[in-house]
């Protein structure tokens, strides 16, 4: 009896600490709760809204009718008409498009005659997801009217798949895998990294320094840049020579990007330290942040095929615009120049954050 009494005794003592520590006992909440909401509304594996462009070279009644229906499937989202085949073709490299739908000048003829298809569904083919949602977008039975004389269903489009003609899903994930490792790797790092002066009680000493605020953040975050180079060498490194992931892009522009990319999570990991109290915490609050980062950024399911308020929180995390660049630069061989709105998103986050974890750091103990 005498030993259940002091079992309970302890359980007790357990949950006054945990109302106490506002942070822990609000993960037991957030943690399901966003997970919930993420699986349940924001991911969908029934990918629709995919971004696309076309280009009618015959720009018949018969095409105009064909860009409706297969609008009309919800699919696609139609985003601009283009003049050539090599525009589709750059609006692809940018990444701007998922789709892009090329009508030839013969399209009308093609459609009576049935002799071969119609028109080509040109699609960013380093997602499989989207690939496999091209070749049922390309089965989809398309009816014209009565006056058209063709046929009432007809399989008119041809898949070019660009990117990833074998449908790898390897060449997809690991370029993003960067991106994930970075956000684990640095947020988790720098989290713990004045939490730790505190305990140990180094911030006692380095209180006593001239050593200024920004100084002791830098100081900081230099060492984990280099690991974090370290890490983005060793993933594309090994994805190239184990599952021949091709690099497209330049070297230099990959580096830029992740540089960037590394600040700005540096920065978060910073400004978290300041936040938490205790090591635990800090693991806490980045794998709170780690999650969504993972699930809503792109890395696993389509963008576009979110809804727009997931979409809009997506964009706040560095990870989303990392991995744009990444992808575009490594598969599609884009230039970094094209997607300087994912560099400013970048560099304002970490603007942002770093300037919120110097305002907050105080050399002091509380």
């Amino acid at each position: 009896m005498k030993s259940l009494i002091r079992v309970f005794a302890i359980m007790r003592k357990e949950f006054l600490q945990l109302s106490r520590d506002r942070l822990t006992f609000g993960m037991i909440v957030g943690i399901p709760l966003g997970q919930l909401l993420m699986f349940g509304y924001a991911i969908n594996t029934d990918v629709r809204n995919l971004s696309a462009a076309y280009v009618d070279e015959s720009d018949t009644h018969i095409s105009r009718e064909f860009i409706a229906d297969i609008t009309a499937s919800q699919v696609i989202v139609m985003k601009q008409r283009v003049a050539s085949v090599y525009e589709l073709e750059q609006l692809l490299d940018a990444g701007s498009i998922s789709i892009g739908i090329a009508i030839p000048g013969d399209f009308d003829r093609r459609v009576l005659e049935r002799d071969r298809q119609a028109a080509q569904l040109l699609v960013d083919g380093a997602d499989p997801i989207i690939a496999g949602v091209a070749q049922q977008l390309a089965a989809l039975p398309l009816r014209f009217d009565s006056q058209a004389r063709v046929p009432k269903q007809a399989t008119l489009l041809e898949v070019r798949n660009y990117y990833n003609p074998e449908r790898r899903s390897a060449v997809n994930i690991v370029p993003g895998l960067v991106g994930v490792i970075l956000t684990m790797t640095m947020v988790l790092f720098t989290s713990v990294a004045i939490v730790r002066e505190k305990e140990r009680g180094n911030l006692e000493l380095l209180i006593n320094t001239p050593i200024k605020t920004p100084e002791l953040m830098l100081g900081k975050i230099f060492p984990y840049i280099l690991i974090g180079l370290i890490q983005l060498v060793l993933v594309l490194g090994l994805g190239w020579y184990f599952f021949q992931v091709p690099i497209r892009g330049s070297l230099i522009h990959v580096l830029a990007a992740a540089l960037v990319f590394i600040a700005a999570n540096l920065s978060l990991g910073l400004l978290v330290s300041t936040v938490a109290a205790t090591q635990f915490q800090a693991m806490q609050m980045a794998f709170f942040f780690f999650l969504p980062s993972i699930l809503i950024s792109g890395f696993m399911f389509p963008f576009d095929g979110m809804p727009v308020a997931a979409q809009n929180i997506a964009e706040i995390l560095p990870l989303t615009h990392f991995n744009r660049m990444i992808r575009g630069i490594v598969l599609r061989g884009a230039d970094i120049t094209s997607m300087l709105d994912e560099l400013l998103a970048l560099a304002i986050f970490t603007a942002v954050a770093l300037t919120l974890a110097i305002l907050r750091f105080s050399k002091r103990l509380d």
